[in-house]
Formats: structure tokens, C-alpha cells, sequence
């Protein structure tokens, strides 16, 4: 194998998705690449014209995956301030509308060839793998990290049976980490994401700042949008000065621009845009009552951009409380209070150090410091590479882990139990026209 450490980076967006999953890993694998110390790759979802239509803003579709690529690192390379040199390789995902998410189909650690299998970042772990059928990631890699994006428990609160299901989801989620990670990395402990900072921390500069304040996020209720209109609604008297924007694109855009109709405040709804925007120049206060993320983008990089934050106070916002324009509220009164104080105060001046905390070169810092990239140069592949799960050193004897994994293993490859567990139908392999957009091999008979 090659000196250089190979990092194969999986997630589980893609741009022009404006999403964490799409934004955050493209940035990882331009900064994780930067030194040429490392050889990256990131492995991102290929969706077929139907699919795209369902997800992708402003009919943006692409005819080929090649197509994708370039508009992927076109939008990059207005945004760094040097030549990202890592590769691009897809796996065919389906878009499933119940989930609001995107779904592998097959076995998507084919995408890296057994010989240049060596380290693996997993973007959002118990998403990539709730329903992986094929080659166990701790035997394909000598290192697997997981990053962890999303607070799906908070999510499947919000649905009937809420609490019963976040029970069920935990336990899911710990299960199929644990078999397909080494090492998982919550950013609530250890905020490795970031930014656009070292591009938007200026764009204030030199500006007229007006009192008003916004949202920007994809426009499902479960992304804050349900707990900030309830907010307006329950206090419009208070808060009677404010004007309010919200942007974002989603399943539940309709419902939200008819909640906001309701109200006596000025709140205007518009389409999702790109943070960098010259439309957000001029706002001076970012609003995000939202606890879904396990840490927020658009949050980060509000404070990059000098803007001041008014957050929930909890476990996911816990590494922007370091910030002094950041503001945190226990409760509806102490929204209202921190709300109408940002009308009459000035953001404050960032120092140099608080810039680097919020910039990719210190995100990446953090995450070779916590990742011990290392220690995988100690660790010896299992034996056995074959395609078959059950040959790569299969032992019910050996540990409960094994056992766990082929479990899994076996549910996962029969449709019905995908299925039963959510799993996109006919998703156990790719389908004809998908092998056929990614020059996949299509099985004799098909």
C-alpha cells in the first residue's frame, strides 16, 4: 500500500443539497488533503433523475455522475483559498420521502477497492449502516470513524409513539455503531465541524448592520421551525418590533409559509439559499431554536460571520457558548429578553483566537487530535477479504461482537426484515439503471 495514509471519506448528502452531510464532509476531505499527506477520497451518494428531482433545489439535475463532480468542486473552489486535491467516487443512493433522507443501495464499501482500503470516515455512522448487507467495515478497514451529525432521537420524538420509538432508535443506533465502528466521535464533546469561517468572518466588514433577525435551514418542522414560530406566536406582543426571515427548502415548506401567515409579526418565508449569500450580509441576529443537530452548521457560521446567535441552551449548542455573541435561553421569556436586547446591542469584535476556533484548519486539528489516525498503522486486517461476510473470520465462539455483526448480517439481507426495519424498498442491491449510470456490472440475468 501506499506510505501516504488513505482516508475514505462516506456521507450520506451531496451537493447542491445545501445540507451538514453535503457541506461538512466535502470541506473535511479539502482540508484533510490540503498537506498532500494524505490520500482522500470522498464517497458521496449518486441519486437517478427521479430521486434528484425530489431532493436537489432549483430543478439543479445532473445527467452523469461526472456532471455532479464538476459542479461539486466548482462550488468548493469559490470557497477555499487554495486546490483541494482529493478524488470523488459515488455509490448509488435512493431518496426516501418518508425519511427525508437519502439511503444506500448495496454495499456501498465496494466503492474502495480492497487494496487501497486503509482508513474509513463514516458521516453520520448509524445512518450509513442501519441497513449495510455486505463486508463488515472493522474487516474491510483498519480504522473506521464515525461521525455522528444528527440527533435522530429527537427527531422520532416528534412522531407518534415518539418516545417509544427513541427508545427502540438508541438502542438500534449503539448496535450497529458498535459492530461497524472502532471509534465514534459525538460533536457535542468534540466539535470537529467547520466552516466557511476563514471565506465569511469579513463579509460584515465595512457593512450597515440592520436589526433584524433570521433562520436559515432545511424547511422540515423537525430543523427548529415548529419551536421558532411557536416562539413568535406566544409572544408577538413582546416581540412586536422584530422582523423575521426564514429560508430553506423542504417537505414542509407549504405548511410552514401558512403558519407564518398566521401571525400579526412580520415574518417573511423564502427559499433556501447558500449561507455565503450577499442576501445575509446585512442581518445582524441568527436565530435557532432547533436541537436536531448534534452541531449546527449554519450556527458556527453565523459566529464566523460576526453575527450574534440566539440558541437553545442545550448539549448540541454547548461549544458556541465560548463565543460572546452567543446567546442562550432556558425558556420562552428568556428568548424574548435575549431576542429584543439584540435589537439595541452591537455584535462583539472577534479575537484572533475565537476566528481560529471557528475556522476548517482548527476543525481539522481537532479531529486528527481525536481520530488518532495513528494508531491505524498498528492495526492488522482480519483475515479473509472475501465478498462473503460469513468467511471474514466468523467465530460465534470468539466474542459477542461477532455474533452481533452476523445477526445483523442476516436480517439485513433479507428483504422482508429491511423492509419491517425502513429500509428503501428493493434496496438490497442496486437497480439496472443506477449500475448502469455508475458503470457497475449488471448481474447476469438482469
Amino acid at each position: 500500500m501506499d506510505k501516504k495514509r488513505h482516508i475514505a471519506i462516506f456521507t450520506t448528502a451531496s451537493l447542491p443539497w445545501l445540507t451538514g452531510t453535503a457541506v461538512n464532509p466535502l470541506f473535511r476531505a479539502a482540508y484533510l488533503a490540503k498537506d498532500g499527506d494524505r490520500k482522500v477520497t470522498l464517497v458521496i451518494p449518486w441519486l437517478s433523475l427521479k430521486h434528484q428531482k425530489l431532493v436537489y433545489p432549483n430543478n439543479i439535475t445532473f445527467s452523469s455522475p461526472s456532471e455532479q463532480e464538476a459542479h461539486v468542486r466548482q462550488w468548493l473552489e469559490e470557497r477555499i483559498p487554495f486546490v483541494a486535491h482529493f478524488s470523488i467516487c459515488f455509490y448509488p443512493g435512493k431518496f426516501a420521502v418518508d425519511k427525508g433522507s437519502i439511503l444506500a443501495a448495496g454495499d456501498i464499501s465496494e466503492v474502495i477497492p480492497d487494496e487501497e482500503a486503509d482508513i474509513a470516515i463514516l458521516e453520520e455512522p448509524e445512518h450509513l449502516t442501519w441497513f449495510h448487507h455486505g463486508k463488515r467495515w472493522k474487516t474491510k478497514f483498519r480504522l473506521v470513524i464515525g461521525i455522528v451529525h444528527t440527533n435522530y432521537l429527537e427527531y422520532v420524538k416528534r412522531e407518534k409513539h415518539g418516545r417509544v420509538k427513541a427508545f427502540m432508535l438508541k438502542y438500534a443506533n449503539s448496535w450497529v455503531v458498535d459492530i461497524y465502528c472502532h471509534k465514534i466521535v459525538e460533536n457535542f464533546h468534540i466539535p470537529i465541524y467547520n466552516f466557511r469561517a476563514a471565506i465569511l468572518r469579513d463579509l460584515l466588514a465595512d457593512q450597515i448592520i440592520l436589526a433584524m433577525h433570521y433562520y436559515i435551514g432545511k424547511m422540515v418542522w423537525s430543523k427548529g421551525y415548529k419551536e421558532l414560530l411557536k416562539l413568535l406566536r406566544d409572544h408577538q406582543k413582546e416581540l412586536a418590533e422584530l422582523e423575521v426571515d426564514l429560508y430553506g427548502s423542504g417537505e414542509d415548506s407549504g405548511q410552514v409559509q401558512e403558519a407564518a401567515k398566521e401571525l400579526e409579526l412580520v415574518v417573511r418565508v423564502n427559499p433556501g439559499r447558500d449561507h455565503a449569500d450577499p442576501v445575509f450580509h446585512d442581518y445582524k441576529v441568527f436565530l435557532n431554536p432547533s436541537t436536531t443537530d448534534v452541531v449546527c452548521t449554519t450556527t458556527a457560521e453565523a459566529l464566523a460571520m460576526g453575527k450574534i446567535v440566539i440558541c437553545a441552551n442545550h448539549p448540541s449548542n454547548d461549544f458556541f457558548k465560548q463565543f460572546p455573541n452567543c446567546r442562550t435561553y432556558d425558556n420562552s421569556n428568556e428568548f424574548v429578553t435575549a431576542a429584543r436586547k439584540a435589537l439595541t446591542e452591537q455584535p462583539a469584535e472577534l479575537t484572533d483566537a475565537q476566528r481560529h476556533a471557528l475556522s476548517w484548519e482548527a476543525a481539522t486539528e481537532r479531529f486528527l487530535r481525536v481520530a488518532e489516525l495513528d494508531q491505524a498503522s498498528a492495526m492488522k486486517l482480519e483475515k479473509g477479504t472475501s465478498k462473503n461476510f460469513a468467511s471474514t473470520s466468523f467465530n460465534l465462539g470468539k466474542n459477542m461482537e461477532d455474533a452481533s455483526a452476523y445477526l445483523h448480517y442476516v436480517v439485513s439481507g433479507l428483504e422482508v426484515s429491511r423492509r419491517a426495519f425502513g429500509a428503501f424498498p428493493g434496496s438490497l442491491q442496486p437497480d439496472k439503471e443506477q449500475r448502469q449510470e455508475l458503470g457497475l456490472a449488471i448481474p447476469a440475468g438482469k
